[in-house]
């Protein structure tokens, strides 16, 4: 019963019982709480343990088996399965509580100081966060669209609305735009998107995408001098993480530049580079062709936690009512603000405006 052990269920959270004890489970897995191949209890045990219905147990335990997390061994019973699956950047979601927990001990609050202040507030959060809210999410291309909704999807309770930059304007004149909480693009994207939206009552708010902070320590480890391409599946996709290592500022390396990895252009840049940062998509073709004389190192960039705290901030200030006006002048845009108050990106410094 260890892994019950660390579970809880709030009889009182808006949040069904059947979700917070399948996100639960799943948290636990993915985090390693409970080895892989380890048998489950039974769903009686954990019915009785926690006080619910096992016909609730019995579902949560079906959606882990559709989704990969368990596995049912006749006559043996349920057990995590050899390999999980691994939701969009577990990491940002470790590193989001971990910051949560360490900035509360700045505040004198214990981890159960913490605990029950979570459970108070999520007991009466707003209809906004309760369920399942639309937001528009705009993108210049298919990949970057997948990866910034599938980030959004991973951390908030949000339906994305994918639109490609090109088709926003036909899109606004289809669709009601009241039926989206916000809209979200990357910052290249922001004037253009704000001005399509402007007048519809639909925030706007800017994201990030940035490599690693891993990729950035192991690119700060190499020699003097070390030559960097950047490779991916889409070329929109290759400069927005070649900016964000640019915009780390390492001294050490040089960025020879980025391409797509299909074309004539990876194979180019691999013959004129020491290391590859290259995301999952274009890491096998890469491989072959850069040979053991080029290091590659796999970075499918995470999203800035701040661009998911301001959507998560500005859908609660909603009090799940719909927008019927536009942001007052100033506070229209919406942008994670980096430590110095300005954001560089392709060349351009622009002005963050923080949320208050």
């Amino acid at each position: 019963m260890t892994i019950a052990m660390n579970l809880k269920i709030d009889g009182r959270s808006p949040i069904p019982i059947r979700r917070q004890l399948t996100e639960q489970l799943k948290h636990v897995i993915e985090s390693g709480g409970v080895a892989r191949d380890q048998a489950l209890p039974s769903i009686r045990e954990l019915a009785g343990f926690l006080g619910i219905n096992t016909n609730t147990v019995a579902r949560v335990i079906e959606d882990l088996k559709h989704s990969g997390y368990v596995e049912a061994r006749r006559g043996k019973g349920v057990f995590v399965a050899p390999a999980p699956p691994v939701r969009p950047s577990p990491h940002l979601r470790n590193g989001f509580l971990q910051d949560t927990v360490m900035r509360a001990a700045a505040l004198g609050m214990t981890a159960d100081d913490l605990a029950v202040a979570v459970l108070s507030v999520a007991s009466v959060r707003p209809a906004a966060v309760q369920g399942t809210v639309e937001v528009l999410l705009v993108e210049c291309s298919p990949p970057e669209l997948d990866f910034f909704a599938g980030q959004l999807e991973a951390h908030l309770p949000v339906r994305v609305d994918k639109v490609l930059l090109g088709e926003l304007a036909t899109v606004t004149r289809e669709k009601q735009a009241g039926r989206w909480r916000a809209a979200v693009t990357s910052f290249c994207h922001l004037p253009e998107v704000e001005r399509l939206l402007s007048g519809r009552g639909v925030p706007v708010i800017a994201l990030l995408a940035e490599a690693h902070l891993e990729t950035l320590h192991r690119l700060a480890q190499l020699p003097s001098g070390t030559r960097v391409g950047v490779a991916s599946a889409a070329v929109e996709t290759a400069h927005n993480l070649e900016h964000s290592i640019a915009n780390a500022g390492l001294p050490n390396i040089v960025l020879v530049g980025a391409c797509p990895a299909e074309g004539a252009a990876l194979g180019r840049l691999v013959r004129r580079v020491d290391v590859i940062v290259s995301s999952t998509a274009a890491a096998e073709r890469v491989r072959g062709l850069a040979g053991p004389a080029v290091q590659v190192m796999i970075d499918d960039r995470a999203l800035d936690p701040r661009a998911i705290e301001m959507l998560a901030a500005l859908l609660v200030r909603q009090n799940g009512d719909r927008p019927t006006a536009a942001p007052p002048a100033g506070q229209r845009r919406v942008s994670p603000r980096p430590s110095n108050g300005r954001q560089r990106r392709r060349g351009v410094t622009r002005e963050t405006v923080p949320v208050k």
